[in-house]
């Protein structure tokens, strides 16, 4: 079974470096991706293109090279939730939560019992054939599933506190496209009241024991909110990287 270094990782605060993984369905990107570095990588179920079976083969692919799989989901449905952990996903990221409640409720989708309500259907190919009992798996599991939530709205900002307050969250993304829209400054990724609103976060995270970050288009961004103390932190996409450097390339040759 594959432990969650990234997990124990942001426990003891050290930063810990994402990307998005979105729209090539190989699986060997993940593998590309940790021998560059990274430490995990979200599989966007959300504005992705991937089916549940091209998940399954990106998770297993990832976690066999190192590299955490969270998987992104579309909506906050136990299907979506527990179809993406039983896929292999290390953890699972919650966009667009606004209710204290239903995060509550969807984070219980995420642990067995007795810490949570998640069904258990893994069979041994599901855990690499470990000599492990049923006992064994749940424990293991249990320990090394993260929970990301997300905070893209300024009405998610505002109730921070109370979101934040409910137990099992590990890490903290701020969606800052959907943030600073909400703000009203689309796209401004450096406008004072984007990174007011973001620092706060950072503060109230750090407050509750969890992990701020945040995903970044460049790495300008990227090195912005690290020396501001995102430790969650990601940068670009894999097709990003490949338009990026493929147009350095040509640029340098023409």
């Amino acid at each position: 079974m594959h432990t969650n270094p990234v997990k124990k990782a942001l426990r003891e605060g050290k930063v810990q470096l994402g990307t998005s993984y979105a729209m090539l369905r190989s699986p060997d990107i993940g593998r590309i991706l940790a021998t560059a570095g990274f430490h995990w990588a979200f599989v966007d179920g959300e504005h992705g293109w991937f089916g549940l079976e091209t998940i399954r083969d990106i998770c297993k692919e990832s976690t066999a090279a190192g590299l955490m799989p969270i998987v992104r989901v579309a909506d906050l449905q136990y299907d979506l939730v527990a179809r993406s952990l039983d896929c292999g996903a290390m953890g699972i990221m919650l966009p667009r939560v606004e209710d204290a409640k239903l995060l509550e409720k969807v984070i219980s989708w995420t642990k067995y019992p007795p810490l949570g309500v998640r069904g258990y259907g893994l069979t041994p190919h599901h855990v690499d054939y470990p000599k492990a009992t049923i006992a064994d798996i749940i424990q293991h599991m249990n320990e090394h599933i993260m929970v990301v939530l997300q905070i893209e709205t300024k009405k998610a900002f505002d109730m921070r506190d109370e979101l934040l307050s409910v137990p099992g969250i590990d890490a903290v993304m701020v969606g800052p496209a959907d943030f600073s829209i909400s703000l009203g400054v689309p796209g401004e990724f450096t406008h004072p009241e984007l990174v007011e609103h973001m620092e706060a976060i950072r503060d109230s995270c750090l407050k509750y024991g969890i992990a701020p970050g945040t995903q970044t288009r460049t790495l300008s961004l990227a090195k912005f909110w690290r020396e501001r103390g995102m430790q969650f932190l990601g940068c670009s996409s894999e097709v990003a990287m490949l338009l990026e450097r493929g147009q350095e390339i040509t640029a340098a040759l023409k």
